[in-house]
C-alpha cells in the first residue's frame, strides 16, 4: 500500500543550513545593537531636555534619511551584491556606535557647546545606513534557502530572532545603563554591532538573481513601485501595518511612562521595551510549529485590531505589570501580522525584483517606526502622554474597520502553495 499522508513539517528546516544560521547570528547581533542604542539615547535624550518633543524628534532624524534613499536603495540592492552592501552599512553603523560612544568620554563638554545636536546628527547617519540595509538584507535572505517553500519558515526564524533581540536588547541596555553607566552601554552596543559585521562577513558572496528586464534607474523604480500598487493583496498588507505602526507609536513614548506614570527608572524602561518582543517571540515560535495558512487575511486584520485595543488600555494603565502584559500582548498580536505580511511580499515578488519591493515596503512600514515616534511625541508635547498613546489605538481600530471594508482579496486571503510571483 502506499502512503497518502503529507509530508510532515519541518519546524527546523531552513535552521539546518549553515549559512541561515550565520545570517540569523549577524541578525541577531545587529538588533541587540539597536536596541540597546534606542533605549541609551531615548533615555539620555530625555534626561538631558525632559521634553517629550525631543523624544519624537529622534524617530523623525532617524526616518527622514531613511525614506530619501529608500527607494535607490531597493534599487541599488537588485543591481549590486547585497552581501556588499550589507558590509558597508554595517560598517558605517560600527562607525555611528563608535561616536556615540566617544560622546560619553567627556559628556559635559558636549553637551555644553552643542546640546544634544551630536547625539541627533549620529542618528541622521544611522538613518541613511539603515535606508540601505533594509532592502538589501530583505532580498539577502531568500539566497540564503534552498527554495520558495522555505520562506514561511525563514520568515519566522529570522522574524524570532529580530524580535527575541528585541526582548533581550532594551533589557541589556536599560541594566548596562542603570548599574555601569551610558560608556559602557555604548561600549556594549558597538562589540554587538561588529560581532554582526564579522558574522554577514562569513557568509559567501551571492551572485544577483537574473533579470529578465534590464531597465535604467527611473524605469526600475517605476516598475518596482507599480508592481506594488498593482496588486492589491501586497498593498493593502502593507498599508494596514503602516497605519497601524504609524498610530501605535508608544514605544517612542515609553521614557516618559517609566519616569513620569509607572515611576520605574531607566531598568524599568528597558524590561517595558523588551515587554512587545516577550510576546512576538512567543508567538512567533508557535507559528514556526503552526504556520498560518486558511483564512490568513482575516487573522491578520483581527490581530491588527488587538493590537490597537492593546494600545489603548496601555495608555490609560498606571499600573506597572498591567502595562507590561498589555505591551506583550501587543507584540504577539503585532508578531502574527508581520510574518504573514513579509511571507506575502517574498512569495509574491520575483526574486530580481524584491530589492525595490523592498524598498517601498520599507517607506510603508519601516519608516512609519520612526514617523510615528514623531507623532507621538508631538501630540505628547501638545496633549499629554497619555492621550497622544490611546489616539493612536483608537486610530489603528478606525484603519483596521476601513481596510476590512476595502480588501476584499486580503480578506479572503488564504496562504496557498499555489501563490505565484506577479499574481
Amino acid at each position: 500500500m502506499r502512503n497518502n499522508t503529507a509530508p510532515r513539517h519541518d519546524p527546523y528546516a531552513v535552521l539546518r543550513l549553515p549559512e541561515f544560521r550565520l545570517y540569523i547570528s549577524a541578525r541577531l547581533c545587529i538588533t541587540l545593537a539597536m536596541q540597546i542604542q534606542a533605549v541609551i539615547v531615548g533615555w539620555q535624550i530625555y534626561d538631558l531636555t525632559k521634553d517629550a518633543f525631543s523624544l519624537g524628534l529622534i524617530g523623525l532624524a532617524e526616518a527622514i534619511p531613511s525614506i530619501v534613499v529608500s527607494l535607490y536603495a531597493g534599487y541599488l540592492a537588485d543591481m549590486v551584491p547585497r552581501k556588499k552592501i550589507i558590509v558597508t552599512v554595517i560598517t558605517v553603523l560600527l562607525l555611528c556606535s563608535a561616536a556615540l560612544w566617544l560622546f560619553t568620554l567627556d559628556t559635559n563638554a558636549v553637551i555644553e557647546h552643542y546640546g544634544v545636536l551630536p547625539i541627533y546628527g549620529v542618528i541622521f547617519v544611522s538613518g541613511i545606513a539603515r535606508g540601505f540595509m533594509g532592502p538589501a538584507v530583505f532580498s539577502f535572505m531568500p539566497q540564503l534557502v534552498t527554495g520558495k517553500q522555505l520562506y514561511a519558515n525563514a520568515i519566522t526564524w529570522s522574524s524570532t530572532t529580530w524580535q527575541a533581540a528585541s526582548l533581550v536588547g532594551p533589557a541589556i541596555g536599560g541594566l548596562v545603563y542603570g548599574f555601569y553607566g551610558i560608556t559602557a552601554a555604548y561600549a556594549t552596543d558597538g562589540v554587538l554591532v561588529l560581532l554582526s559585521l564579522v558574522a554577514f562577513a562569513l557568509i559567501g558572496a551571492k551572485p544577483l538573481p537574473e533579470n529578465i528586464n534590464p531597465q535604467n534607474l527611473t524605469e526600475s523604480l517605476r516598475t518596482g513601485i507599480k508592481f506594488v500598487f498593482g496588486n492589491q493583496i501586497i498593498l493593502h498588507a502593507i498599508s494596514l501595518d503602516m497605519f497601524a505602526v504609524l498610530f501605535g507609536g508608544a514605544v517612542a513614548l515609553l521614557p516618559i511612562f517609566a519616569s513620569d506614570i509607572l515611576l520605574i527608572g531607566p531598568q524599568g524602561l528597558g524590561f517595558l521595551r523588551a515587554a512587545p518582543a516577550v510576546g512576538s517571540v512567543i508567538m512567533a515560535v508557535w507559528m514556526a510549529y503552526h504556520p498560518i495558512t486558511v483564512k490568513a487575511g482575516k487573522i491578520m486584520l483581527w490581530c491588527v485590531a488587538g493590537f490597537g485595543v492593546s494600545l489603548i488600555l496601555f495608555g490609560l494603565s498606571t499600573n506597572f505589570w498591567f502595562s507590561l502584559v498589555l505591551l506583550v500582548l501587543s507584540g504577539a498580536f503585532d508578531s502574527i501580522s508581520v510574518i504573514i505580511r513579509s511571507t506575502l511580499i517574498h512569495t509574491l515578488t520575483p526574486e530580481y525584483m524584491k530589492g525595490r519591493v523592498s524598498s517601498v515596503n520599507s517607506i510603508f512600514v519601516g519608516s512609519s517606526n520612526e514617523i510615528g515616534a514623531f507623532r507621538a511625541g508631538s501630540m505628547a508635547k501638545l496633549l499629554g502622554a497619555v492621550p497622544a498613546v490611546v489616539f493612536g489605538g483608537v486610530m489603528t481600530l478606525l484603519v483596521v474597520g476601513v481596510t476590512a471594508f476595502k480588501a476584499d482579496k486580503l480578506r479572503a486571503l488564504h496562504m496557498t502553495p499555489d501563490l505565484e510571483p506577479g499574481h
